[in-house]
């Protein structure tokens, strides 16, 4: 349950991340505030092409670090 929420926890009221899908990638703690700033970003500017297309590049530069098959590469 997410803390303050009045729902159950079998009612979906919330965003939930899979922060397994973030370590199984190699990212840390220290990348989660990064992560979490980008997704605050594109919540609070949602209707802004310039903002979103911006993050979209940040997103793209961050992730380049952390491949998920390097192997493939």
């Amino acid at each position: 349950m997410v803390p303050y929420d009045d729902k159950s926890a079998f009612v979906t009221s919330g965003i939930r991340f899979g922060v397994p899908a973030v370590t199984t990638r190699g990212m840390k703690e220290e990348h989660m505030e990064f992560i979490v700033n980008l997704i605050d970003t594109v919540l609070m500017n949602a209707d802004d092409a310039a903002v979103l297309s911006k993050t979209k590049s940040q997103v793209n530069e961050f992730m380049s670090q952390f491949i998920l098959y390097p192997e493939l590469g």
